[in-house]
């Protein structure tokens, strides 16, 4: 029998059909439909699917099924599809948690802060791109009078893009998003919608939802909502910084202390925390920018805004956007990941490296508050600041030799996620590209 909470979600808002959703190694949202009254089942023993099937699952076609087990606690109606429900699932395969599942991998490193008393708090700030296909199929704005040259915060950008600002909002606002904030972002066709904080796991599990929601939505309105790293090479690409503050028991901010003599509010524990990030940077990489194309937003040098928001350098400092960790007062924001990363591999490795360094009571070598970008390659290279990899085959390498993340995390996904993002590597050296046609056909 369903537990009472759940009967009155089902009640309430008439839910007819529940998916029972789960992500793959790339943090895409999988399901089945399943009516309501397999919902039992589905918290007892699991959905079934062919894990083969499955990106990164670690199966093969002979293997066992993957059993997606939902939790009952996370059942939402989904506003975009009136009498269906959302429940979010952990794969079990032979009965036990299986390690590929990424959700399971973050719930560990959940429980290892759990049992030091912690929460980690993360605040996830998704950017996307609206777009649609003209008669060509090639991808054009949604709005072609959005083309000003530094279109951040501009009004009419934001005011003609509203139908699907306004529908996506209003689908989420009802699910416990408190939206506070939508806005024009540094590209055409760039958006940001700021919602609260929560607890890593609801924040990776809200971020998956968001991107299901704004895909829906945008298909129904003929457009595209695309979270792709970097859709312009002239623009700012799509980041999705995360906020992060440890929480006690009792709800108390660790990571803030007004008697922080450097001015920033940090506690001790928050500059082991950031010392950890900044220390595994280059693996971490790997996790929060996991595309070939993520590695066109991570260069040194400007948008033709002349703005840039995307770190190349492992650094750390006060309010600084160009570098890796900035401190907003009392917090840290690891500003590294960007929209197509996999919400649950990224929170549980932030998790990995931030205890590390406060096992390791590891401290930032310096705090920048310049702009970096400014400074140049040499004058950097002279205060010891490494660049960040700056290729898919760079960031796999550091992850690859970069053996925490393996230790803590399991061998198993890492191995797996490696083993893809090496494949898909190989596949992006080996594409001919226009640019390459174009210079050398009668080039010789």
């Amino acid at each position: 029998m369903l537990p009472s909470e759940t009967q009155q979600v089902i009640e309430k808002h008439a839910i007819k059909y529940v998916l029972a959703q789960f992500v793959d190694i790339h943090g895409s949202a999988k399901t089945k439909s399943v009516p309501v009254s397999g919902l039992e089942a589905v918290a007892e023993a699991g959905a079934g699917f062919a894990g083969f099937a499955i990106c990164g699952m670690g199966m093969e076609p002979h293997g066992p099924d993957f059993m997606a087990k939902g939790d009952l606690s996370t059942l939402i109606p989904v506003p975009w599809q009136p009498g269906y429900g959302r429940v979010v699932c952990i794969g079990h395969v032979d009965g036990q948690p299986w390690p590929y599942d990424s959700r399971y991998v973050l719930q560990q490193q959940v429980e290892r802060l759990k049992a030091r008393g912690w929460t980690l708090n993360t605040g996830l700030e998704p950017e996307f791109n609206l777009m649609r296909r003209d008669e060509s199929g090639t991808l054009q704005l949604v709005d072609a009078s959005d083309n000003l040259d530094k279109p951040c915060y501009d009004y009419k950008g934001l005011s003609r893009s509203r139908e699907f600002l306004e529908k996506l909002t209003e689908a989420l606002q009802p699910v416990g998003f408190d939206i506070y904030q939508i806005d024009h972002e540094d590209a055409n066709g760039q958006f940001e919608i700021n919602y609260t904080y929560s607890d890593a796991m609801e924040s990776a599990d809200r971020f998956t939802f968001f991107r299901m929601a704004a895909g829906e939505i945008a298909n129904d309105l003929g457009m595209i909502c695309s979270f792709m790293p970097k859709p312009d090479p002239r623009r700012a690409g799509n980041g999705m910084h995360f906020h992060l503050s440890l929480a006690s028991a009792e709800s108390k901010n660790l990571f803030f202390d007004a008697s922080d003599k450097n001015g920033m509010g940090l506690s001790k524990l928050a500059y082991h925390f950031a010392a950890g990030l900044l220390a595994h940077g280059p693996a971490l990489c790997a996790f929060a920018a996991p595309t070939v194309n993520s590695y066109k937003r991570l260069v040194v040098g400007n948008s033709l805004s002349g703005a840039t928001w995307a770190p190349a350098f492992i650094a750390f400092g006060a309010n600084n956007r160009s570098a890796m960790v900035r401190v907003p007062y009392g917090r840290l924001e690891f500003r590294l990941p960007d929209a197509g990363c996999n919400p649950y591999l990224v929170s549980a490795a932030i998790i990995a490296a931030g205890l590390d360094g406060i096992d390791r009571q590891l401290m930032p070598d310096q705090i920048c508050n310049e702009n970096l970008y400014a400074l140049g390659l040499e004058a950097i290279a002279a205060r010891g600041i490494k660049t960040l990899p700056q290729s898919l085959k760079e960031a796999c390498d550091a992850l690859e030799a970069d053996s925490l993340f393996a230790e803590v995390m399991g061998k198993e996904i890492v191995g797996e996620f490696i083993k893809l993002k090496r494949m898909e590597w190989v596949e992006y050296s080996r594409h001919v590209s226009d640019w390459e046609i174009k210079r050398y056909t009668e080039f010789f």
